[in-house]
């Protein structure tokens, strides 16, 4: 249905790339949604009154809260989708994940809720009539869902949307958990055993992991979180290709919302070629950046004093060295001022963050490593975290 639904009022449907086309299709996602969990909700609270069962009232709540939740969603891919101005001369890109983050608070609440009343009906039970009806309407509404998920789970890998990726998982929960409660209806039917209020309390379990996983998925960029290994590959494949490019680090990356990205970063490149001509390369390498990956990219360009001899050989050798420290240490910047008595080797040296060895811990370890070299050598070391060492 989405794909008819999509060809049907998306213009270039099949470029997900486009910022238009991406919002496009979340609106669309999330007024399905919309129209699929208002009908849930209607079907599942007929058939709780029909039958009495706490359990499959809280249940098409639960799809009432997921339709409030469409609603935030097709707001935060309608406003995400301006264009900058100038108060947000980034664009609104993050107003995804706002709305994200409400939904799931939302979500949360209502967890919090229909666990209140379970454990009121887990206290207190109640006998629940059982009626095929009911028994129909649940087992629909678990179709229904499972269908949603797979919908959504299918545009968010399409448009590499962290939003769609959160309902997807949300309809799973809530077809697993419509599974719970149809057991729980029909073990009462043949058992007598009275089962709703836990199946209740099972159903807002549910619930709040839906939310707390939700939250995070869309919290985490929202605080700055690391780029995708993929991503971060992708930028150094494009900044390596560069004929004069001897190298890159310092990469910094903004989110600044889905396709909004700003990134900045350092190039290695020869000190003694033409200026003007490696400026020219880099302003290409950004170029290619932007067309390519959708990136704003600020490079600065990092000379690189080579002699082709004494000071190559001696950086070669205390990246060997570093690595023989742990794989994890890389260096840059490297430079040598040789004096009359001894001769400092001053370099940056990128590690990790939460690396097992404390900033101090590294530089005295390079220092030592440094002295095997020559005890003339003294490494005055800048000891960098980064999530791209």
């Amino acid at each position: 249905m989405i794909r008819f639904l999509a060809k049907l009022f998306i213009k270039n449907a099949d470029d997900p790339k486009d910022p238009a086309v991406r919002a496009a299709y979340g609106i669309l996602c999330g007024a399905v949604g919309i129209f699929l969990n208002v009908l849930l909700f209607a079907g599942k609270f007929f058939a709780g009154s029909l039958s009495g069962s706490i359990a499959i009232t809280a249940d098409a709540f639960n799809n009432l809260s997921d339709a409030g939740s469409s609603v935030i969603t097709l707001l935060g891919f309608r406003l995400g989708g301006q264009k900058p101005d100038p108060e947000h001369p980034f664009g609104h890109g993050r107003m995804e994940y706002l709305s994200g983050l409400l939904v799931s608070m939302l979500i949360i609440l209502m967890g919090f809720e229909l666990a209140r009343s379970s454990l009121d009906k887990i206290l207190h039970p109640e006998p629940v009539a059982f009626s095929a009806v009911s028994a129909a309407i649940l087992a629909a509404s678990i179709c229904v869902k499972l269908y949603m998920c797979c919908y959504n789970r299918s545009v968010g890998g399409r448009i590499q949307s962290s939003a769609m990726r959160a309902a997807a998982m949300d309809s799973l929960s809530d077809s697993a958990a419509t599974a719970a409660v149809l057991v729980a209806s029909v073990i009462g039917r043949i058992t007598g055993l009275q089962i709703d209020g836990w199946c209740g309390a099972l159903v807002a379990l549910f619930i709040l992991w839906s939310g707390l996983q939700s939250g995070r998925d869309t919290l985490n960029p929202l605080l700055g979180q690391p780029p995708s290994a993929e991503l971060v590959e992708s930028i150094r494949r494009i900044v390596m290709s560069g004929r004069d490019v001897q190298g890159m680090h310092d990469l910094i990356v903004h989110d600044y919302g889905p396709g909004r990205r700003m990134i900045s970063l350092h190039a290695e490149v020869p000190a003694d070629e033409d200026l003007l001509e490696i400026h020219d390369e880099i302003d290409n390498i950004e170029s290619r950046l932007k067309r390519e990956l959708g990136c704003e990219a600020v490079i600065h360009m990092d000379p690189v004093v080579s002699d082709g001899g004494v000071i190559d050989e001696t950086h070669r050798k205390v990246a060997e060295l570093a690595r023989c420290i742990d794989e994890q240490i890389s260096i840059h910047d490297f430079r040598m001022i040789i004096g009359p008595t001894h001769t400092n080797l001053i370099f940056d040296a990128v590690v990790p963050f939460r690396f097992r060895l404390s900033d101090e811990q590294v530089r005295e370890k390079l220092r030592r490593a440094v002295k095997t070299l020559d005890e003339r050598y003294c490494a005055v070391v800048n000891v960098e975290r980064s999530y791209t060492a």
